[in-house]
């Protein structure tokens, strides 16, 4: 019988659990950094969004917790868009947080675009609500500056025809199954206290925050 010496023995086996445990890694790192690159075809090499057939949100600077969030919402179905649907019901969980996390370290400039004079407007509408209507300002939820915090969304540079088409059509594509009810549901009155003209103001203000 031959055998082995267990000093030898033990150095190999360890340094086989190394090789395969970094073979494993460095094989999702790869899985990520597609799913990276499939994303940005959307969203934009920097996350800025896009303008296309229908508005692409920006992505860069949002919050983790607000993009895992809405990525378990598609999959859920809690919140409707077939596209997103077909990509967000795929990942696993690591994946969506990577991929949230990766995305909230991008800052690159808003894209801009929106009509310069409604801005000023818009600006009021964030800071001080419409009383009238039962609005609040929206920066007590979103911040000064718009960035948001934990699942509350930064909208900072977000594109203008996004940020319009999301309000006006929020009973619509958010909060979808009432058994389910998500921070979806503090929007829903706000959205619908809003004229479309007020809407286009505030999106316009916030197209070119940074």
């Amino acid at each position: 019988m031959k055998f082995i010496s267990f000093k030898w023995a033990l150095p190999t086996a360890i340094l086989a659990i190394v090789f395969s445990t970094a073979g494993h890694t460095e094989g999702a790192d790869r899985s990520v950094r597609a799913k990276f690159e499939y994303c940005k075809t959307c969203h934009g090499l920097s996350g800025q969004g896009y303008r296309g057939f229908f508005p692409i949100p920006r992505l860069a600077g949002q919050q983790t917790e607000y993009i895992e969030n809405q990525l378990r919402a598609y999959i859920e179905h809690r919140r409707l868009n077939k596209y997103m649907y077909s990509v967000s019901h795929v990942l696993s969980p690591a994946t969506r947080t990577a991929l949230a996390e990766h995305f909230r370290e991008l800052n690159p400039r808003p894209l801009g675009g929106a009509p310069r004079q409604l801005v000023a407007a818009g600006k009021a509408i964030y800071e001080d609500g419409i009383p009238e209507a039962n609005v609040p300002a929206c920066m007590a939820c979103h911040g000064p500056e718009a960035k948001g915090q934990q699942a509350i969304p930064r909208l900072a540079g977000q594109l203008h025809e996004y940020t319009f088409n999301k309000l006006v059509n929020w009973s619509k594509e958010r909060g979808q199954d009432p058994a389910k009810p998500d921070t979806s549901a503090i929007m829903e009155p706000i959205a619908h206290g809003l004229s479309a003209a007020q809407v286009a103001a505030v999106a316009a203000y916030l197209s070119y925050l940074e």
